[in-house]
């Protein structure tokens, strides 16, 4: 295993990057809350609220604004091939990203009728689908303007990666909603597999390019950065997918199966289905009929028989694999790698 480096060296594993993580959060907060504080007082109240910084009424809260996860690999990038004075010109940039994915989450959240977020009800039903999708617009407006404002060299080419993530994030959630509407049978596990690395690796991937620009990496290092990031961008969706249907609500934050309620088409559960066993028979017969509370139980075990769970979990150890070939590649020392590492490791190991 690569060397660790950094804040968190020879810390066991999950701390260093949970070390990353708050060190992250507690620089490029500002950025954000400057950016968001930016906006007109209509979208600023949704921003805040969505964010947890703000009750509905407008009061202040001390909420859950995510683990900045995507800010992190910018700075965990930047920092791997340029040291700690590329790390620190990229907080404006990991703030950039920062902004991106949660505009991907209003959004999504209004899209796939997602009552709660982060322990909370979900902005859309708090303020309504327009206001929602108007704040979410409003951070993708806020992202781009931060980039396009940094004096630092490597800004335009980290906003027009962006720029062409969020057109690529698009098409993921377009296939999404696509695919929603289809019938059991008529999905492919080729056809999820893309749509996911649309929809989760790319952004991942855009992060740790867009540290490599502002480390000043050359296009290659960049490539395989962004490589990278995709690969364990697809190992954490997975992840995310099994913890979707077997995860813990209490630390989820969202109802006990959640995605089989909603009749997902996620990745373990097309992988079932496309398993030809008796189990993926009865899993497409429920995943055929509305949805009742009793069918719950019972929609979990049987993706589980027909090796849904076990096949998600072999194919995130995969493509995490994949993901240490370029990171490699992109890095080769181990030593400096090791906070990218980290990260990479923190969100595949998750269990809830």
């Amino acid at each position: 295993m690569p060397g660790r480096t950094g804040s968190g060296a020879g810390a066991p594993d999950g701390q260093e990057a949970t070390v990353i993580l708050e060190r992250t959060r507690a620089c490029v907060d500002p950025e954000l809350r400057a950016a968001v504080d930016s906006l007109p007082a209509s979208m600023r109240r949704i921003a805040r609220y969505h964010f947890g910084w703000e009750h509905a009424d407008g009061t202040p809260a001390a909420g859950n604004a995510g683990k900045a996860i995507r800010p992190a690999l910018v700075l965990a990038a930047a920092a791997a091939l340029g040291g700690p004075a590329a790390r620190g010109a990229a907080v404006r940039a990991a703030a950039a990203v920062e902004l991106i994915h949660n505009f991907t989450l209003l959004h999504d959240d209004v899209m796939d009728r997602d009552t709660t977020r982060r322990h909370r009800p979900t902005a859309w039903t708090v303020f309504g689908d327009a206001d929602a999708i108007l704040a979410g617009d409003a951070l993708q407006a806020l992202a781009l303007g931060i980039l396009a404002a940094d004096p630092h060299p490597a800004s335009a080419a980290a906003a027009a990666r962006v720029a062409a993530c969020v057109i690529e994030l698009c098409e993921g959630q377009q296939a999404d909603t696509a695919l929603e509407k289809r019938g059991p049978a008529e999905v492919t596990l080729d056809e999820v597999l893309v749509m996911a690395e649309a929809k989760t690796g790319a952004l991942i991937g855009c992060a740790c390019a867009v540290g490599g620009l502002y480390a000043g990496a050359e296009r290659g290092r960049v490539d395989a950065l962004d490589a990278f990031g995709r690969e364990s961008g697809l190992a954490f969706q997975l992840i995310d997918d099994v913890i979707g249907i077997w995860g813990d609500p209490r630390h989820t934050g969202k109802p006990a199966g959640a995605d089989l309620a909603a009749r997902k088409k996620s990745l373990p559960v097309v992988a079932a289905l496309s398993s030809g066993t008796p189990a993926a028979g009865e899993l497409a017969e429920l995943y055929g009929r509305p949805f009742a509370p009793d069918d719950l139980d019972r929609t979990a075990l049987a993706v589980e028989r027909a090796g849904g769970r076990a096949w998600a979990q072999d194919q995130a150890a995969d493509r995490m694999s994949r993901a240490m070939d370029e990171l490699a590649r992109a890095i080769p020392d181990p030593e400096s790698a090791g906070g990218l590492l980290s990260l990479a490791e923190f969100v595949t190991r998750r269990s809830n």
